[in-house]
């Protein structure tokens, strides 16, 4: 099973101090976060894409691809690549190259993206957003698989003798993740298509979680991908650790009350009972990960966030530390006793996914008219 961090990459206030990192700082933040995380045994590292303030990740691949070049074993992937207002041709270009500087250390979660104003910078509409899912999904793969492409659809200009340079590392497109938190179409996707389905339920309770994952995994084995147990799964969560658990709330609590997501609303205890958050000690970061998967399954793949709301780069910093040395190597031995020997552990990776072939379920091409593609 692998664990890693994600970042969404705000630039937030520290409310203890009232200090604002520059945004040159906080990318500089998050690149250490990014070899820190390798440093103490995670297996991955995520960043998301935004491209309005107070965020400052509008370009993951030259992030990631700076990463690669500092870094030799973690996997590198997106917390959001931007399905819907992203060209699939500069997609397919851009982690094409990606996966060649990193060795094949390279998959990608396709989002739709739910801030509205950004859909007009660049010149798409919102209330269009599952058919742009759906349409600009269905050419990348095209794009990945196929030498030439001849396309014509109804959101972008067609393409006509087409072909890709370069080629994905080895002929082997990256593997993809859908991620969604209400959007029960893209599960559909996700499954159709035979790709893993995360649920970054940081704002859900639990069940709506499950509804979520188990009609992706229902819908996985009606398509012929293998058994509704053996789909793909990555979740999120939040986490912030002390020694005891009493530090951990009296310190995150100034960082929860004035966080652009959290704050204002209900207080961090009742979150705490209502979603994945967990603010106390590294043995309850365990017992409440461990939980996870009474409600979604055997699954692959458990991303933190540990960097939101304004923490200073230190106190991150000791948060991965922890996830490294008490955290995760105790997460893996209590998952895998559990897991059945039929569900793998790990999600596809660079070598599965060459070892299977063109003829792979992970790689093959579904024809655009297909009677049962998502719609």
């Amino acid at each position: 099973m692998q664990f890693g961090i994600f970042t969404v990459g705000d630039v937030t206030t520290d409310p203890t101090t009232g200090k604002t990192p520059s945004e040159h700082q906080r990318l500089m933040s998050m690149m250490k976060y990014a070899l820190k995380a390798e440093e103490v045994g995670l297996d991955v590292f995520a960043t998301g894409e935004h491209h309005n303030p107070p965020f400052v990740p509008s370009s993951p691949t030259t992030m990631l691809g700076w990463i690669a070049a500092k870094t030799s074993k973690i996997q590198l992937t997106t917390s959001t690549t931007l399905i819907t207002t992203n060209d699939p041709v500069k997609i397919a270009e851009d982690f094409s190259i990606l996966q060649h500087l990193a060795g094949g250390r390279v998959d990608l979660m396709m989002g739709r993206g739910n801030t509205g104003p950004v859909y007009p910078w660049f010149g798409k509409d919102i209330r269009e957003g599952i058919p742009l899912a759906i349409e600009n999904y269905h050419l990348l793969r095209r794009l990945w698989r196929e030498k030439t492409v001849d396309w014509q659809g109804q959101f972008r200009t067609p393409l006509r003798g087409f072909t890709l340079a370069p080629a994905p590392l080895d002929d082997t497109p990256p593997f993809v993740w859908h991620g969604s938190i209400r959007s029960t179409e893209i599960a559909e996707q996700a499954a159709f298509y035979g790709d893993g389905f995360f649920a970054n339920h940081i704002f859900w309770n639990k069940e709506h979680t499950q509804q979520m994952i188990d009609l992706y995994r229902s819908r996985f084995e009606h398509y012929g991908h293998g058994s509704a147990d053996q789909a793909i799964v990555g979740l999120g969560g939040h986490i912030f650790m002390r020694k005891n658990s009493q530090d951990a709330i009296r310190d995150f609590r100034p960082y929860f009350n004035n966080a652009p997501v959290y704050g204002h609303g209900p207080s961090m205890e009742d979150f705490m009972e209502m979603t994945p958050l967990t603010v106390g000690s590294p043995e309850q970061v365990i017992e409440k990960t461990l939980s996870f998967a009474d409600y979604a399954g055997h699954y692959q793949r458990q991303l933190f966030l540990v960097d939101h709301a304004g923490l200073p780069e230190e106190m991150v910093l000791e948060q991965i530390e922890l996830l490294g040395t008490e955290v995760v190597p105790v997460l893996r031995k209590e998952f895998e006793a559990r897991r059945p020997a039929h569900i793998p552990s790990d999600p596809p990776s660079h070598a599965s996914l060459r070892a299977q072939g063109e003829d792979g379920k992970h790689r093959k091409v579904i024809p655009v008219e297909s009677a049962e593609q998502p719609a």
